[in-house]
């Protein structure tokens, strides 16, 4: 008996895609926009946003896959699961989506990297109870490495008074006479209060 295998096109964070009914891709320029006075808004700037994909998939208790997983569970001794193949699918997605770990998504049209799922909709009702049908929205993170640093001592700084770490120079006492900054509080007396 010879199985005709269907080799999967794509995979979420390596859960292999058994059918793909739609993928939609979305690649988005930001561009900044300033007010001026007289005239158009001014562009200064454009930036990426991070990538989305929005991939309607499914898998089925009667695949290759389903059968083959039975099959071993049978001569493992562990008998039939009770548990079906599409439950342990949804049950990956789940997990994938909870652990908060980018993971990589390849589709028919290309491959992404540092993607998270961002919502798993899925709807089972009377003619779908032996099928999963998920829609996964999954977008790119954008991670940055950061780096701490050291400044040199404040007597080899040319003017330290700007460029010198921030210092706890304890409680301040304010000053009497001193001119209070704008919005703050005049001495009495000085309005004719």
């Amino acid at each position: 008996m010879s199985f005709l295998t269907i080799t999967p096109k794509g995979n979420i964070g390596g859960i292999d895609i058994q059918a793909t009914l739609e993928e939609v891709h979305t690649d988005t320029l930001q561009i900044t926009e300033h007010p001026v006075e007289i005239g158009a808004a001014v562009t200064d700037h454009a930036y990426s946003r991070p990538s989305e994909v929005v991939i309607r998939c499914g898998w089925s208790n009667s695949s290759t896959d389903a059968l083959l997983g039975s099959i071993t569970s049978l001569f493992s001794g562990g008998g039939l699961s009770g548990a079906s193949y599409v439950d342990g699918v949804y049950s990956q997605l789940q997990t994938l989506q909870q652990s908060r770990v980018p993971f990589d998504i390849t589709t028919t049209r290309r491959q992404y990297h540092s993607m998270l799922i961002v919502s798993l909709n899925v709807t089972t009702d009377s003619k779908t109870s032996n099928v999963l049908m998920v829609t996964a929205t999954c977008r790119q993170i954008i991670q940055v490495a950061t780096q701490a640093t050291t400044l040199p001592p404040r007597t080899d700084q040319a003017n330290p008074a700007s460029t010198a770490q921030v210092e706890n120079a304890g409680v301040q006492q304010p000053q009497a006479g001193a001119t209070p900054s704008p919005g703050g509080a005049a001495p009495a007396g000085m309005w004719g209060a």
